[in-house]
């Protein structure tokens, strides 16, 4: 997974995201970093980055590590987010940036699903920040992943 492919699945799946200027900026194994930059057509009647969108970009640094991790099994698993929490300390101007750099926790808890034939859940990190490298929010998503049924019942056997 790359991030031009990323960007493109989000212009074809999300455009909502798309079109508010989310942007894979890198991706590895541990770490997925996801900006967007403040403009006209994504901000609140505050002059911010809107929070929906803050939110988009968190969960797709988050998501896109799983997806990813999910792919290089080889393995037909199925992910969900279940729940989610914010926390925003500064207003949010200008281009922001946010990291997931929970890459462990994801391998591991994709082979904990393979190996057991139950599902897991994850919590995964995301942190906002500015061009000055201050903080101006935090997330989690709690991630659902299982075996998608067809997988399941066959491992049973």
């Amino acid at each position: 997974m790359t991030p031009k492919k990323i960007n493109l699945f989000l212009l074809l799946k999300l455009p909502s995201a798309y079109f508010c200027g989310v942007r894979v900026e890198m991706i590895d194994s541990e770490i997925c970093v996801v900006a967007v930059r403040h403009r006209w057509i994504n901000q609140n009647p505050f002059k911010s980055l809107y929070f929906a969108v803050q939110a988009m970009a968190a969960e797709l640094s988050t998501g896109a590590l799983l997806m990813a991790a999910i792919k290089n099994s080889e393995r037909e698993i199925s992910m969900l987010v279940v729940s989610n929490k914010s926390t925003f300390s500064k207003k949010a101007t200008g281009k922001i940036t946010f990291v997931c750099n929970d890459g462990k926790e994801i391998v591991a808890a994709v082979a904990q699903t393979i190996s057991t034939g139950e599902g897991a859940n994850v919590t995964l990190k995301s942190v906002g920040t500015n061009e000055k490298g201050e903080q101006v929010s935090e997330m989690a998503f709690d991630w659902s992943i299982r075996l998608k049924s067809s997988q399941h019942a066959l491992n049973r056997t």
